[in-house]
């Protein structure tokens, strides 16, 4: 998608520090951190939102779920972390990619 922030930072075209990068998947931080490590991951291939996946994209969501830990033992969160996915306009998604954000840090309020 050409005006997808998120897809102009996996094409290059929009710098970002990243955290990890593979074939099918980066991780950098967010922007506007809401804790002391805030880490988004995405697909690289284009899906909009957690309510827009198909049946095609299982094995990748698959292997993202398996790489989320390890994203966060990277960034040093033994202790914990927790996984957010926003899905659509009311359920807090700001950018049309789906994404996942890690948080972690200091103990995080419960829900």
């Amino acid at each position: 998608m050409s005006d997808c922030i998120f897809c102009k930072i996996i094409n290059k075209q929009i710098p970002a520090k990243l955290i990890f990068e593979d074939a099918d998947f980066i991780a950098f931080n967010d922007i506007r951190p809401k804790a002391k490590v805030h880490v988004l991951v995405l697909p690289k291939k284009h899906i909009e939102s957690l309510a827009h996946q198909g049946s095609e994209d299982l094995q990748l969501l698959g292997k993202l779920t398996q790489l989320l830990p390890v994203i966060a033992r990277q960034c040093e969160l033994e202790d914990g972390f927790r996984v957010v996915i926003n899905t659509g306009s009311g359920g807090g998604q700001e950018v049309p990619h789906l994404h996942y954000h890690i948080l972690g840090g200091p103990k995080l309020p419960g829900l």
